[in-house]
C-alpha cells in the first residue's frame, strides 16, 4: 500500500509520525508544495486548478492507494473536486477540532488558530454552528504562524507571542480555556504556545487525522516500499532538511517544478 501525504510545506509531517507511531509500515510518499508556499493568503480560484493539477500528477505518478490532506485549506478548497474527479481513491481531509474543543470547554470561550484562507471560509463557521452551541468562539486567521512553523522546523528560534496576541484583544477572550489548532503546520509550535498559554488546553488535528487515515486504509495490505518526500521547489537548505526528513522515515526526493495554475 501507498499513502500520499499532501501539504504546503512541513505541516503534514505532523500526521505523518502520528501515522508511524500508530502503525508503523506504511509506505509514504510526502508531497510538499513549497513551491507556491503559503496557501493562507491566495485565493480560492487561483489556488483550486494549482492544487487539483499537482495532486492528479502526483496520483498518475505515485498510483497511491489513499491520500492523506492534512493541511486545512487545501481539504476546505479541493477535497470536494478531488473525490469526484478519482472517485475510487479514499481522500483523508482535515477537520479542525471544534467539536471536542467545545465539549471541554468550561468557560465556554473557545480559541482557534488557523490561516487566514480557513477564517473566512464558510466550511469553518458551519463547523462552529454546527459544534458550539452555546459557545463563543474566538477566530485568529495568523498570517505568519505557518512561517515561523518552517522555520521551527529548520532549526531556527521563533518567538509565536506577536503572531497570537491579537487574538486574545476580543471581547471576553480572556476566558478561553480551550485552543483548537485549524492548521497542521502549527502542531510545531505547540511547545510555545504551550509555554506562552499554561492554563490553556490546546486540540491538536494531527492524531485525530492519522486515526482517520488508519481506519479508511485498515483494509488494505501494507507492503514495505521506499518512503520519499518530494518538494515542488528546489531547497537551499536540502542536506539539512534531508537529516530533518529522515527523523520521519522519510528519504529526500529531487525536488520536482510545481504546474503552472
Amino acid at each position: 500500500m501507498t499513502l500520499l501525504a499532501f501539504d504546503s510545506g512541513i505541516g503534514g509531517l505532523g500526521v505523518v509520525a502520528e501515522i508511524r507511531r500508530l502503525q508503523p509500515g506504511h509506505n509514504i510518499v510526502y508531497l510538499a508544495d513549497n513551491g507556491f508556499f503559503p496557501y493562507g493568503e491566495k485565493p480560492d480560484e487561483v489556488l483550486l486548478p494549482h492544487i487539483i493539477g499537482l495532486l492528479g500528477k502526483a496520483i498518475a505518478t505515485h498510483t497511491p492507494d489513499a491520500v492523506v490532506i492534512p493541511c486545512n485549506t487545501a481539504s476546505t478548497i479541493a477535497l470536494s473536486a478531488l473525490r469526484a474527479t478519482y472517485p475510487q481513491t479514499p481522500f483523508i481531509g482535515l477537520v479542525p477540532p471544534v467539536k471536542p474543543a467545545a465539549a471541554a470547554s468550561r468557560t465556554r470561550h473557545i480559541g482557534l488558530l488557523a490561516t487566514p484562507a480557513t477564517v473566512r471560509r464558510p466550511y469553518l463557521q458551519n463547523l462552529i454552528d454546527e459544534f458550539t452551541d452555546g459557545c463563543t468562539v474566538h477566530t485568529l486567521g495568523s498570517p505568519t504562524l505557518a512561517l515561523l512553523a518552517e522555520q521551527k522546523f529548520r532549526g531556527h528560534p521563533v518567538d509565536v507571542a506577536a503572531a497570537v496576541a491579537p487574538l486574545f484583544t476580543q471581547p471576553g477572550a480572556e476566558t478561553i480555556d480551550a485552543m483548537v489548532i485549524g492548521c497542521t503546520h502549527y502542531t510545531f509550535l505547540l511547545p510555545e504556545l504551550q509555554a506562552l498559554y499554561p492554563g490553556l488546553t490546546f486540540f491538536d488535528p494531527a492524531l485525530p487525522v492519522a486515526r482517520q487515515t488508519l481506519v479508511v486504509t485498515r483494509a488494505l495490505t501494507i507492503t514495505p516500499g521506499e518512503d520519499i518526500a518530494i518538494f515542488t521547489a528546489p531547497l537551499p537548505d536540502a542536506e539539512d532538511m534531508a537529516l530533518r526528513l529522515a527523523n520521519f522515515g522519510l528519504k529526500l526526493a529531487q525536488s520536482v517544478p510545481h504546474p503552472v495554475s
